[in-house]
C-alpha cells in the first residue's frame, strides 16, 4: 500500500526552499514513497501555493498534499499577509477536500533563521504527511491504494 503524495513548491526564496524540498524527498524516500508515486509543481510564491494545491486534490489522486516555501520578514507588512494567508489557504484546502496537507512553509525573520529550519522542517513534513495519510485513511475507512 504506497502512498501518492502530491507537493507544490514556490519558487519565491528559492535557495531556501530548494534546501525544504531536497530534505522533504530525501525523508519521503526513507518513509518507502517512491518518487514514481511524487508529483510535484512549482508555483510563483508562497500565495500561489493553495490553488495547485485546491487543484491536485480536485484530482483525488493523492492520499496527502504538502506545501513547501519560505517566508521571510521584510521591512513592509506584506510578511504577515502573506504568512496568514497561505496558512488560511492550506487550512481550506484540507477541510474541503478531507485530504490532509501539511504546511512546510518556514515564516523567519531573516535568512539566518530560514536556513537554520530548511532540513528540520522538510523532513518533518514528510513525517508528518505519511502519518496523517494513514491516519485520514484509518478513520476514513478508505484504504490506500
Amino acid at each position: 500500500m504506497e502512498l501518492s503524495v502530491g507537493i507544490v513548491a514556490s519558487r519565491f526564496n528559492q535557495s531556501v526552499v530548494d534546501e525544504i524540498l531536497d530534505a522533504c524527498l530525501s525523508q519521503l524516500e526513507k518513509e518507502g514513497i517512491s518518487k514514481n508515486n511524487i508529483d510535484l509543481e512549482s508555483v510563483p510564491g508562497a500565495l500561489e501555493i493553495p490553488i495547485v494545491l485546491d487543484l491536485m486534490a480536485l484530482k483525488k489522486k493523492y492520499n496527502v498534499l504538502i506545501a513547501i516555501g519560505a517566508v521571510i520578514r521584510g521591512e513592509t507588512y506584506h510578511f504577515e499577509v502573506v504568512s496568514d494567508q497561505s496558512a488560511q489557504g492550506l487550512l481550506e484546502v484540507q477541510l474541503n477536500h478531507h485530504i490532509p496537507v501539511i504546511n512546510g512553509i518556514i515564516t523567519t525573520n531573516d535568512d539566518d533563521q530560514a536556513f537554520a529550519r530548511t532540513k528540520i522542517k522538510g523532513a518533518e513534513a514528510a513525517m508528518a504527511a505519511v502519518e496523517m495519510a494513514h491516519l485520514a485513511e484509518k478513520l476514513s475507512g478508505h484504504a490506500i491504494k
